[in-house]
């Protein structure tokens, strides 16, 4: 015995690699977004790490091409990847500060270049204690 059965949902059309077009059901329990948004220092450093990446895959040849890219100076692009050279934990860190509710991130970009320029990580790691309890103040 054959029966019908009438399934009700909705969902929308995304559209894949070479135009394909799927339907992807929405989900109505979905979490929602989080509130505030990412430090723009957090961003800056997501930045210049995907910046290293695409220098080190050939993809770019140097800070000339990516400031073209950009849309900045050779010199801009050179204050961002100064970020790479900060300790991998102080790194992590800086990724993933809390987001901001309100006004202007606590952390600047300038207050990071003197720190990144010290090549001794500890000291590095010192000094962002020290900023951070600064702002905490």
């Amino acid at each position: 015995m054959t029966e019908t059965v009438t399934i009700t949902t909705q969902f929308h059309f995304a559209t894949r690699a070479k135009g394909q077009r799927v339907a992807v059901p929405t989900d109505p329990a979905k979490a929602p977004s989080p509130v505030g948004r990412v430090p723009r220092i957090s961003r800056l450093m997501a930045l210049a790490i995907r910046f290293e990446t695409l220098l080190a895959s050939g993809e770019f040849l140097d800070y000339r091409e990516l400031a073209i890219l950009s849309h900045v100076t050779r010199a801009r692009i050179t204050q961002i990847m100064n970020l790479n050279l900060l300790a991998p934990d102080v790194q992590e860190e800086i990724l993933f500060l809390p987001r901001i509710m309100d006004g202007r991130g606590e952390v600047h970009l300038r207050q990071l270049q003197e720190i990144s320029l010290i090549p001794d990580w500890g000291k590095q790691r010192r000094m962002w204690a020290k900023l951070l309890h600064q702002h905490a103040s």
